[in-house]
């Protein structure tokens, strides 16, 4: 019998923790994975390793149903750098092996055009730094019409000005969607989205 909040969320979740051998909810994940599926905007806080990736991509696969649908991406998850990007690309693949979801790399080596027709062709979950996901959108690459679910992790890197104008520039062509942002503490600069798109965002904090 798996422990809440693991138990409540879609069977191919559960099979994949199960193979994974994660069958115990950090307290973060107890109390972050609830409030997320709540549907409501968050701001978690947590310690380095209190796993914060695990309840992005556990909240993300079960928002979007762990299942292709359309053309425009579903998902959003905003990250640092390439590097990041690419590591948390391969840790989602982990958990939608055996389904029909798709997750794309939106990698800053790669030519922007490529990721434009790539893109097209139909993805669920975008992963990019928010310099690629503004780029793409300024050159019409990008239909956030059905975006569910907007992550930003490990957000302190909204410091650096050029990826808060850049996120500032994303956000507003989002119409209604769930922003969750991630990170080890508050700062001002993530206070301020509380006048933005964070507004009545709920905090969990561990």
């Amino acid at each position: 019998m798996m422990p809440a909040p693991f138990k409540k969320l879609h069977p191919h979740l559960k099979e994949m923790l199960e193979s994974l051998d994660i069958t115990t909810p950090t307290p973060f994940q107890i109390k972050s994975i609830p409030i997320i599926k709540s549907g409501a905007n968050v701001f978690c806080t947590a310690a380095e390793n209190s796993g914060k990736t695990t309840s992005l991509i556990l909240t993300t696969l079960n928002k979007l149903k762990c299942e292709e649908v359309g053309t425009a991406p579903r998902s959003i998850v905003l990250v640092e750098n390439n590097e990041r990007a690419i590591e948390l690309y391969e840790t989602f693949l982990k958990y939608t092996r055996r389904s029909s979801l798709r997750v794309y790399l939106g990698n800053e080596k790669e030519h922007i055009d490529l990721l434009k027709s790539e893109i097209f062709e139909g993805i669920d979950v975008l992963i990019a730094t928010p310099k690629i996901v503004n780029k793409l959108l300024l050159l019409e690459g990008l239909n956030t019409t059905q975006v569910k679910i907007f992550n930003i992790d490990d957000a302190s890197f909204l410091t650096n000005t050029s990826d808060f104008t850049a996120l500032m520039a994303i956000t507003q062509s989002i119409q209604k969607c769930q922003f969750v942002i991630y990170s080890e503490k508050m700062n001002p600069t993530l206070k301020r989205l509380e006048s933005y798109f964070m507004e009545y965002a709920k905090i969990v904090s561990v």
